[in-house]
């Protein structure tokens, strides 16, 4: 199986010590450059930094098709460009990214794609966690993590967890 990664699961996961659920679900985690690039920006903070360079589950592969990352650079980040990009390249199964419009161009190449929600709920149904709730609130609360009142409850009833307050 083939997996391509962004950098916000990556780094929303770090933040929150939980950076290992990936590989304990995919395995290998193929990154672009500029996805590396990012998490190792000291802007991403000591946290993330370190998780990363100790991540040895993470590859970092360049990007041939330049011409598929200037039409996609148009209208989101490079991280995502070169993720996008490297998972058409590489023909991955799966897509890990969070951003709206990343995911819609993704969408666009019929990429399957999952993001940090999806690999919480995964985490759970392989009893690799035993809640998702405590994570979303610590993604909430110490990565700045957006979710909105009804997809937390939705998450959260699809992981079979009570929903007692948002």
């Amino acid at each position: 199986m083939i997996i391509v990664s962004n950098t916000s699961p990556i780094s929303n996961l770090a933040k929150v010590g939980k950076l290992s659920l990936i590989q304990e679900i995919y395995g290998s985690i193929l990154i672009s450059t500029a996805v590396y690039e990012e998490l190792l920006d000291e802007r991403a903070g000591e946290k993330i930094v370190t998780a990363v360079q100790s991540a040895s589950f993470l590859e970092v592969c360049s990007v041939q098709n330049q011409k598929l990352v200037a039409e996609l650079r148009t209208y989101i980040n490079i991280g995502e460009v070169e993720a996008i990009a490297l998972a058409v390249e590489v023909k991955a199964n799966r897509l890990l990214i969070n951003e709206r419009l990343g995911r819609q161009a993704a969408k666009d190449f019929e990429l399957k794609i999952t993001g940090v929600l999806g690999i919480l709920l995964l985490a759970k149904r392989q009893n690799l966690i035993r809640a998702v709730k405590p994570i979303v609130d610590e993604l909430k609360s110490e990565a700045n993590f957006r979710i909105n009142s009804q997809l937390y409850i939705d998450v959260l009833n699809e992981a079979g967890e009570s929903v007692t307050q948002v």
